[in-house]
């Protein structure tokens, strides 16, 4: 039980990556906020969990709507008296080669990858940072709290039609070195997870004609089949990863097992 009574906000924990992360620390006895833009796949999250004799609430929360993330905070406190863990997964693709990609993709990208984390752990301040350095001066020390920002390898390493998602992914590990700095003194560790392949709704196969839909506009999600199996070959494990397996890594992070290790990022990929 890694996470014994440990409050975590996991945003875009409906689906995918987030819901197998609110499920693994649920496991683990955490009291998980489990949030998504749609509510229906975050109650269907939080069934699961609470079938399993698992604590949570379900939000819905868009990132990018700074009086959801005022809610997002003021309901997680209310239901539990603080916050010691926030995982910043939230965020979706909208893919264009650069000399066609229109203002609004490019814009788009950084809202949910790197300016709603920023704004999320801004609305925290108040019941992480300032909650420490009570704990500090009233003690000495203050208990150890987490950060997890979900990057990618297109923001380690760029991606063909991605110049977008790939600033932003590549933006949020700035944020997470600087943050380390900043609040390394507070005893909260941030870290950052970049995955590579792993099968998501961001990763499926586009004939699946699977989408997302903002401000009234339809956004297609997945990748054509030849880039998929592109990906595979580039594997040494040869295969994608699962939600499950990536959310091991972000338990870690979350876990006191990680309590000496801060800014940094580490890569999730088979090896490749």
């Amino acid at each position: 039980m890694l996470l014994q009574n440990k409050v975590a906000i996991i945003t875009g924990s409906g689906r995918g990556i987030g819901a197998a992360t609110a499920k693994l620390f649920a496991q683990h006895g955490a009291k998980v906020v489990i949030t998504d833009i749609d509510p229906t796949p975050a109650n269907n999250t939080l069934d699961e969990i609470q079938k399993a004799g698992g604590t949570g609430i379900a939000l819905k929360c868009d990132v990018t709507q700074a009086g959801d993330l005022e809610e997002l905070v003021g309901q997680t406190v209310a239901a539990f008296g603080g916050i010691d863990i926030l995982v910043n997964n939230a965020g979706y693709t909208w893919d264009g080669m650069a000399h066609k990609m229109t203002d609004e993709q490019w814009q788009a990208m950084l809202d949910v990858h790197l300016t709603a984390p920023f704004k999320l752990i801004q609305a925290c301040i108040p019941y992480m940072r300032e909650v420490a350095k009570k704990e500090k001066d009233a003690t000495g020390v203050a208990k150890a709290r987490k950060i997890i920002n979900i990057s990618s390898t297109s923001g380690t390493r760029g991606n063909v039609g991605q110049a977008n998602y790939s600033a932003g992914k590549a933006g949020i590990i700035g944020l997470t070195k600087t943050l380390a700095k900043e609040w390394g003194a507070f005893n909260i560790q941030v870290n950052a997870v970049a995955f590579g392949y792993i099968e998501t709704r961001l990763t499926q196969s586009e004939t699946l004609g699977d989408s997302t839909e903002r401000d009234g506009q339809k956004i297609k999600l997945g990748i054509p089949d030849h880039l998929r199996q592109m990906a595979m070959m580039a594997i040494p494990m040869g295969r994608a990863g699962t939600p499950e397996e990536a959310a091991g890594a972000v338990l870690f992070f979350a876990s006191e097992l990680s309590n000496y290790v801060s800014g940094q990022v580490l890569e999730v990929t088979g090896g490749m």
